[in-house]
């Protein structure tokens, strides 16, 4: 989410990885299924996939937006620009409308699903990261430990839960998606997934994604790890990165666990 790279806070967080693994929580690598075109200009913020078209948001003052893109080919089929005092950040259907945070304004914004056009504004406290929806709630990233839980019809805050795995909090959950009962959450600056039980906020699986973007596709500017989508019509999984050329359609493969 942010530009800046916080290396004490990445080299914290990959030695919770590894105890993580110790203590037990599942780790998974992945396969590439399929790679696709992606604007290396997106600086990915929101992702998700709905009746064949990938829905993305993008950050950056005077660079976000909103849009529809062809999945196959990377074509932005549909844009709307977000007013440059703006930060965009995370998006998700909800009916007829997209919903999008932004970062430090402390206002979301509420659109016609269709054409994008401007429905109404809201308010919430705070940053504004990842958004996903289990189906009934919305759920909310803010670059804390916690997940925000709302009521969908009025975006006021009914609940919320802290997620740990066994080092304690896991802070800087970022972009959001929901997957067969599960939260799955960038951790900000890292190339790691954690999948979420949203009752209790456990962490009970980790993804770690390293070397998914090849030196090949480095060669350009490119940013961190953010971008997870389901087609749950067809068990598929896509994760990409901020300014990254490639889209990534993964399949998960289990590691062995550190004492087993």
């Amino acid at each position: 989410m942010r530009i800046l790279i916080a290396v004490a806070a990445v080299v914290a967080c990959a030695a919770c990885g590894t105890e993580s693994q110790a203590g037990g929580i599942p780790e998974y690598s992945y396969e590439v299924v399929q790679s696709y075109p992606h604007d290396p200009q997106a600086y990915t913020q929101g992702l998700f996939y709905m009746n064949g078209i990938m829905y993305e948001s993008t950050g950056l003052y005077g660079e976000s937006s909103i849009r529809k893109v062809r999945l196959e080919t990377g074509e932005v089929l549909q844009k709307r620009d977000i007013p440059e005092q703006y930060f965009g950040e995370g998006i998700i259907n909800w009916k007829d409308q997209l919903l999008e945070l932004t970062w430090k304004s402390e206002k979301g914004f509420i659109y016609d699903l269709n054409n994008f056009s401007l429905e109404r504004d809201f308010q919430y406290p705070g940053e504004g990261w990842g958004l996903t929806s289990d189906g009934k709630r919305i759920i909310m990233s803010d670059g804390s430990a916690d997940l925000r839980f709302w009521d969908p019809e009025t975006l006021r805050e009914i609940g919320r839960v802290t997620v740990s795995d066994d080092t304690g909090p896991v802070r800087r959950l970022n972009e959001l998606e929901w997957i067969k009962g599960e939260v799955y959450a960038n951790v900000y600056q890292t190339d790691r997934i954690a999948r979420i039980n949203p009752s209790s906020g456990k962490v009970v699986g980790w993804i770690d994604l390293t070397g998914i973007l090849s030196p090949a596709d480095r060669v350009r500017q490119v940013d961190v790890l953010n971008g997870i989508a389901y087609d749950a019509k067809t068990d598929r999984l896509f994760v990409t990165g901020k300014l990254w050329p490639k889209l990534f359609q993964i399949r998960l493969v289990k590691k062995s666990v550190v004492g087993q």
